[in-house]
């Protein structure tokens, strides 16, 4: 196993499309989705198991949710678990840790990826990731995936590759979550996969890429990079991280940099980001009805219930529904609005008496 392969599991962010069940105190990522006797992120970092030592694999969250990380991660050390004091989008995340790892190790080569998705070939998944690592060793390119659209789907944003025998292509565009009939025609066009969110890069090549396309970031990071691995590194991070820009990783880097690559695969992913996609993925009784309750259906077709254990839900007459409980909420909603579901939750948080429940 390589030495110099790290991994970088992002876990700060809160689900809120997959509200109420993703909830401020206990997001998805911490939660069994499946019922495969695994949370997320658990699993999220089983899947590496052959791609570094599992002391290379650093988890970048939310210092509110410090705790959950301890207690589902039980043998990873305080130095493994880096905490944000705030949410800065990806952009920080990813400076924190690549100038971590770098003030360790100049050669490692790193892959990022968030802790809530699902991969059901993970065989297929780890040559993947091998083979980008390997393209990225020596080279200064930054590598995400690409993963293979089956529908015009509005919540992913898609990458334009260029056609080539190679199989790290070189990318065209990035398109940010398009409207519908421009998805269609992405799809049609054969030459646009979706965007996974998994990112591989060796540690010189990323800093390169901030100094050039998020130069205030790469500065901030500089100057402290003597206080990271340090006892006082908590300290340099609480002061850094307000006067880091609000910004994604695509947005400052992977949109600007010309050494940008996509390397296509195939592996049964999903970004298990919303309730459609947590349907489309989990088995359906006869009427197509997926049912994690004790609940009693009756002429209810194509429809998502999801309860407390402690409650008996009663369904009649009803299709195309994701009925869903947790913690003093419920939630009925058109299966084919799911979209709304962070509307749901602006206006609950917008609203005295709701905020509780986000």
């Amino acid at each position: 196993m390589n030495s110099n392969h790290y991994v970088v599991i992002m876990a700060g962010g809160i689900g809120s499309r997959f509200w109420p069940f993703s909830r401020t105190n206990f997001p998805k990522q911490f939660h069994d989705v499946l019922g495969t006797g695994k949370t997320m992120i658990q699993q999220t970092v089983d899947r590496f198991r052959n791609v570094c030592p599992r002391q290379n694999i650093l988890i970048v969250t939310n210092k509110d949710y410090a705790g959950l990380v301890k207690e589902q991660l039980p043998d990873f050390g305080d130095d493994q678990i880096l905490l944000e004091p705030m949410g800065r989008n990806t952009a920080p995340c990813v400076a924190y840790a690549a100038f971590k790892i770098y003030a360790k190790n100049p050669d490692a080569n790193l892959v990022v990826c968030p802790s809530d998705h699902i991969i059901l070939r993970e065989d297929i998944f780890e040559e993947v990731i091998l083979t980008a690592l390997s393209a990225t060793q020596n080279e200064s390119k930054l590598l995400t995936l690409g993963m293979k659209p089956t529908r015009p789907d509005t919540g992913y944003g898609y990458i334009q590759f260029l056609e080539g025998p190679e199989v790290v292509k070189k990318v065209k565009t990035f398109t940010e979550k398009p409207q519908l009939e421009i998805a269609r025609k992405f799809l049609e066009s054969g030459d646009f996969v979706w965007n996974a969110g998994i990112f591989i890069w060796n540690a010189k090549a990323i800093l390169k890429a901030l100094e050039i396309h998020q130069s205030e970031l790469y500065e901030l990071f500089m100057e402290g990079l003597p206080h990271l691995n340090q006892p006082d590194e908590q300290i340099f991070i609480n002061q850094t991280y307000p006067q880091c820009k609000n910004i994604s990783i695509d947005n400052g880097i992977m949109e600007k940099a010309d050494n940008v690559y996509v390397v296509l695969a195939d592996f049964g992913w999903s970004d298990l980001g919303t309730w459609k996609s947590l349907y489309e993925l989990s088995e359906k009784d006869p009427c197509g009805n997926v049912v994690n309750a004790n609940a009693m259906l009756y002429d209810t077709y194509n429809t998502v219930v999801r309860v407390g254990k402690d409650k008996l839900v009663v369904v009649e007459g009803v299709e195309n529904l994701i009925i869903a409980e947790s913690d003093g909420v419920i939630m009925i909603c058109h299966k084919d609005h799911e979209q709304r579901v962070k509307e749901f939750v602006a206006d609950a948080k917008s609203s005295v008496i709701n905020k509780k429940y986000i």
